[in-house]
Parts: C-alpha cells; sequence; structure tokens
C-alpha cells in the first residue's frame, strides 16, 4: 500500500459514518447551522497530476440538494493545491448545472483544505486570482483547517470528533525519532484520554452514534497498526492498545445503554407522577360536581 493511502482510506471511511457525524463535521468546518435530520449527497472523485501522483482525498458533499461542500484532506503541502480544487469545483459545478447553464449561471461548492499533517506550517487560506481582463480581477479563495493545531477539547467544541483517530499523528515524528518510556508514555495517554475519552464524551452527548463510536475505534486501530505497531518498543503498548481500544468500546456501549434505560425510566416516572396528579385532580372534580349536585337539589 502507497504511503498516502492508508490516510485517504480512513478519511473517506470517516466521511460515511452517520448523517448526524457529517452535519456535524460540515457545521464545524464551515461554521453553518444544518438541521442533523438533514439529507446528505456524496460526489466522490478521483485523480492524478500529470506524475501520476495520486490525491489523498477528495470529496463534495451536498446538503438538502442545494448546497455543496467540497473537502480535500492533505499530508503535505503542494504547490499547485489551489489550481487542483478550483478544478474539481469547475468540473462539479458543470456537470450540476441543469437548467443552470442556459442563464450562464455555475454554482462552485464551498471549499475547504484539511491539513491532517504537515512539516511545515499551512497557511490559513489560498487565493487564486482570475483575471478576465477589461470586465476585471475575481478572487478565489480557498480557507484550511489544520488538525495538528486543534486540540480534542476543540474537536469536541466544533463537534468535529469523527476526525480524532488522526490524533495518532500528533506523536508520529516524536515517535519516529525515539521510543523512549516518556514517548511511550505520552502516546499510551493520547490513546486512553485524547481518543477513547473524546469518543466517550462526544457520544455521551449525543454528537455520535454508538456505531460511530465501535467504526472510529476500529479505524484508530488500522491508524495505529500503520504509523507505530512494526516497532520493537511498542510490544507492550501494542497490547494495551489492543485490549483498551477493544474494551472501552465495550464500556462506552454499556453506558450508553445505561444512560438510555435510566432517562427512559426517569421519563416514565415523570409520566406517571403526571399521571397521578390527573387523578387526584379528576377525584377532585368529581367530588366537587357530587357537591353542586347535592347543593341543587335542596
Amino acid at each position: 500500500m502507497a504511503v498516502y493511502q492508508i490516510y485517504d482510506k480512513v478519511f473517506k471511511k470517516i466521511l460515511t459514518l452517520s448523517s448526524t457525524s457529517i452535519i456535524n463535521l460540515i457545521n464545524g468546518l464551515f461554521d453553518t447551522n444544518y438541521p442533523a435530520d438533514s439529507t446528505i449527497t456524496y460526489n466522490w472523485t478521483e485523480f492524478e497530476d500529470d506524475t501520476l501522483r495520486r490525491i489523498l482525498a477528495d470529496t463534495i458533499i451536498t446538503i438538502n440538494e442545494t448546497d455543496s461542500y467540497q473537502l480535500e484532506a492533505q499530508m503535505t503541502e503542494q504547490e499547485d493545491i489551489i489550481f487542483r480544487v478550483f478544478d474539481y469545483g469547475y468540473a462539479h459545478a458543470r456537470r450540476n448545472a441543469g437548467n443552470d447553464i442556459f442563464s450562464g449561471t455555475l454554482r462552485f461548492p464551498e471549499p475547504k483544505i484539511i491539513y491532517l499533517y504537515t512539516k511545515t506550517p499551512a497557511p490559513d487560506f489560498y487565493d487564486l486570482l482570475l483575471d478576465f481582463g477589461s470586465q476585471g480581477i475575481f478572487r478565489y479563495r480557498v480557507s484550511t483547517f489544520k488538525y495538528l493545531e486543534t486540540s480534542p477539547e476543540e474537536l469536541t467544541r466544533r463537534k468535529l470528533i469523527i476526525l480524532i483517530p488522526f490524533e495518532l499523528l500528533k506523536l508520529r515524528d516524536a515517535m519516529k525519532k525515539e521510543r523512549s518510556p516518556e514517548n511511550l508514555e505520552a502516546l499510551k495517554k493520547l490513546i486512553q484520554n485524547d481518543i477513547i475519552g473524546s469518543i466517550k464524551e462526544n457520544l455521551n452527548v449525543g454528537n455520535i452514534t454508538v456505531d460511530d463510536a465501535r467504526r472510529l475505534r476500529r479505524l484508530t486501530q488500522q491508524l495505529y497498526d500503520h504509523i507505530y505497531s512494526h516497532y520493537e518498543e511498542m510490544e507492550v503498548l501494542n497490547e494495551m492498545t489492543d485490549e483498551s481500544l477493544m474494551l472501552d468500546i465495550d464500556v462506552i456501549e454499556k453506558e450508553h445503554e445505561k444512560q438510555l434505560a435510566e432517562l427512559a425510566a426517569e421519563k416514565d416516572s415523570v409520566i406517571s407522577e403526571k399521571d397521578s396528579v390527573i387523578s387526584e385532580k379528576e377525584a377532585e372534580i368529581a367530588l366537587l360536581k357530587q357537591q353542586l349536585a347535592e347543593l341543587q337539589n335542596l
């Protein structure tokens, strides 16, 4: 498998999680406010440049059959990235022009470049100037999202938790350089606290489903195996990680089921209390009616 295909595969699988999670992802990346029951349409694309270098991943998601968002995940910064994003956006607009083409309208998707990892700082945005001569110069701007600069807390706040498997990239360089006890402990804490802990928290508040949590665990395991498990020093941590990811998902599911049961019991209790109050009121009304009837007969 080519070096970036594992990240391509994981990113695209992440984009097939529950519709609730995908709507949260779009809202968090683009500062929108679509309701959880919005409809989602996928527009998948594949591309190879002139040197046959395959892009990491490019996906255009349409919400409610009207608004389209273009996501491109990258592991390295490339000089021609702005041109490629524009090309994809234009191709999508042209394919979906429909009757709009007769009115001369092309609707481009809203683009975002997601940098999962970069060795050099990525810019906040890219600009492409479109020069139409006497008609003027127009600016096409593409903003970026830099994963490594985003904390697990920020991911939770913005409901971007389905990107959490890529948290493993934060220690990739340090572990490649030295598998010291300190780095091993840091990786252990990252898995248990930042990844598993974040999955638990977001499941509990409803940002993801139980199935999402289970699949995020599996994707985390895939990335862990690819990045870390081949080092000799990782044998003990490998066993811990396997057990931690497996057992904690079981715990997550049981805790979630327990919470649902508690909520159902609480709801039943409230309904029972209301029924009891209603019964008391009905009894009082019946008594008052009886007393009124007796007074009328006097």
